[in-house]
């Protein structure tokens, strides 16, 4: 099965409440490291893969360094597809490449794309990026995005997966936080956004 997240940025205290941009409640990083680690392998196997749009780890004040960002990375359950964001160095790939494990399956653990990926599911297509796309006019298009934790693209086609996306909030599931969505729950989201957006339109 294949899920999606995006900024999980572990490590990056500066979220931890209170903050005005994207407030995380935790008393400090382990706690909020955890978490995500715990609901990530609550719902993943190793025979799943995580589509990881982007922000894996934040570095103020220049950590964590590639060493803890990819003993992080350990510890969380099957393939992951690495989609470059704007806080994912070059060297971090690189660093992750030279020690990428082989799973059970044969496979390797990490994939690497530094702009998006396009796959599809249940008639249609999820184009990943970091960044929100203007995708214009589409059909059956949907893009799956970080980038603006708190924030919400007005497009119904703009789905945020991120961790502190407010298009989570439509989900009929009380998940985790930090959980990373299925294909399923992308949908759901898609649907009531696009009706929420239509009534917005007609006032």
């Amino acid at each position: 099965m294949n899920y999606f997240i995006a900024d999980t940025h572990f490590y990056h205290y500066q979220l931890l409440d209170p903050n005005n941009f994207a407030p995380r409640h935790f008393g400090d990083v382990d706690q909020m490291n955890q978490a995500m680690i715990d609901a990530w392998n609550a719902r993943v196997d190793d025979n799943d893969t995580v589509y990881h749009l982007g922000d894996i780890s934040m570095r103020p004040q220049n950590t964590p360094t590639n060493e803890d960002t990819y003993a992080m990375l350990k510890q969380l359950n099957g393939h992951i597809v690495l989609i470059k964001g704007n806080h994912d160095y070059r060297e971090l790939f690189k660093y992750l490449a030279k020690r990428n494990p082989t799973m059970p399956d044969g496979k390797l653990k990490y994939t690497f794309e530094d702009v998006g990926a396009l796959l599809k599911f249940d008639h249609h297509q999820f184009y990943c990026t970091h960044y929100p796309m203007l995708l214009g006019k589409v059909d059956k298009i949907i893009n799956l995005h970080g980038h603006i934790h708190h924030y919400s693209v007005p497009i119904a086609e703009n789905i945020n997966v991120g961790v502190d996306a407010p298009e989570r909030d439509y989900l009929s599931e009380d998940l985790p936080w930090g959980s990373p969505l299925r294909g399923e729950e992308v949908l759901e989201m898609y649907d009531k956004k696009k009706v929420d957006i239509a009534k917005l339109n007609r006032k």
